[in-house]
């Protein structure tokens, strides 16, 4: 956990790509071995899964740098950034980056992994792979593509709107199927991914802050509602739907915590998950009407299958006689649900307390998209 923690942190502060790429290949090593070692029966298939499917991804961006390289004579981040990249070859780089970006990122249809990993992974390694590691394709979309490849990023907006929206509806018809708690919350974090996809790629203020706050307030909500199954799988309990039910009266705090944490992750107004996906909508508003509506239906099928999942655990008959003797929460269960809970709370009564709209002071705008003014957008950093 601290090699994958390190490599981690490693990427998010390299400025160089080699050393980006590095990083991110890196990550690799330390995820592939806490799913393979601790995970659950599958653990080979779905940590052999979820290396190949990265690797492969990645090699396109491999590809990709040793074009810049070759052509722009350096890897420094901040250099290449404000390169003349030539508008034939932008298309191509894009491309590359979509397969390296997009597989971290769970995008739709590169997705197919992300299940199998977050069943099979143990709690710590799940946790991981949906607050962080999925964050560095969003990440690396915002580094690179964006600001490397503008007219590629703006020819590529339907295309990416579309893979988003079929993420936000298809995946969560798909989490309305699932029976087994871990695997339908680990649907529910790809059609949230199908979200920050479209806030980036509204080339709005509001999408691209919307799709940051988004990041932030996925990786907390998603955090607390996956320690909420370690919970019962601590307990020697399955997560299987139909043989839970019934918590609620036997562990009341439990049954807050994880009642709490699903009504933030279907973007309850008061939660940090309300703020990232109105803001989501508005951005793709102002661009295109169909894709602010379709969008903005994954918060009504969130509620669809979020309350599918408390009804199932919460609230039905005992599916057995053990559920009704489990005990409620311990002091460092306690100690992991309530700094999420706060935060998640904190972000969405006060949102101006998070780190995004500082961002916005003194930087220079993106001159490279012939965009009209109400879609000119300013850097992050």
């Amino acid at each position: 956990m601290l090699l994958l923690e390190t490599m981690t942190i490693g990427m998010f502060a390299a400025t160089d790509f080699v050393l980006f790429y590095i990083f991110f290949e890196a990550v690799l090593l330390p995820m592939y071995l806490i799913i393979g070692v601790w995970g659950g029966e599958r653990r080979i298939y779905a940590a052999v899964k979820f290396f190949v499917f990265t690797l492969a991804g990645s090699l396109f961006m491999l590809l990709a740098l040793v074009w810049i390289w070759r052509h722009l004579g350096t890897t420094n981040i901040a250099v290449i950034t404000h390169a003349a990249i030539p508008a034939h070859a932008q298309m191509w780089l894009f491309l590359a980056f979509l397969a390296a970006f997009g597989v971290k990122a769970a995008v739709w249809p590169l997705h197919t992994w992300l299940p199998d990993a977050y069943g099979e992974a143990p709690v710590p390694g799940t946790i991981m792979l949906a607050a962080v590691l999925s964050k560095m394709g969003a990440y690396g979309f915002l580094r690179f593509a964006l600001p490397m490849l503008p007219n590629a990023s703006y020819a590529a907006e339907p295309l990416m709107f579309t893979l988003g929206v079929v993420a936000v509806i298809y995946i969560s018809y798909v989490a309305l199927a699932q029976t087994d708690m871990k695997r339908m919350i680990a649907y529910s974090s790809v059609a949230h991914m199908g979200v920050i996809i479209i806030g980036l790629f509204t080339f709005t203020v509001e999408g691209i802050e919307g799709a940051l706050f988004q990041m932030l307030s996925h990786g907390l909500v998603i955090a607390g509602l996956f320690i909420c199954a370690g919970i019962l799988t601590a307990r020697g309990q399955s997560l299987t739907l139909k043989n839970l039910g019934g918590l609620a009266s036997n562990m009341p705090v439990f049954a807050a915590a994880l009642m709490f944490f699903t009504l933030a992750n279907m973007g309850l107004p008061g939660t940090s998950g309300f703020i990232g996906e109105i803001l989501v909508i508005v951005g793709a508003l102002k661009v295109n009407f169909w894709v602010s509506l379709l969008g903005g239906a994954g918060m009504v099928l969130g509620v669809t299958y979020s309350l599918v999942l408390v009804r199932a655990v919460l609230f039905e008959k005992y599916a057995r006689p053990e559920l009704a003797g489990l005990k409620d929460l311990t002091g460092r269960e306690y100690a992991m649900l309530l700094p999420l809970a706060v935060l998640v709370m904190w972000l969405g009564v006060y949102p101006p307390a998070s780190p995004m709209p500082s961002m916005r002071r003194s930087t220079p705008s993106c001159r490279r998209i012939p965009l009209p003014s109400t879609r000119i957008w300013r850097w992050p950093w």
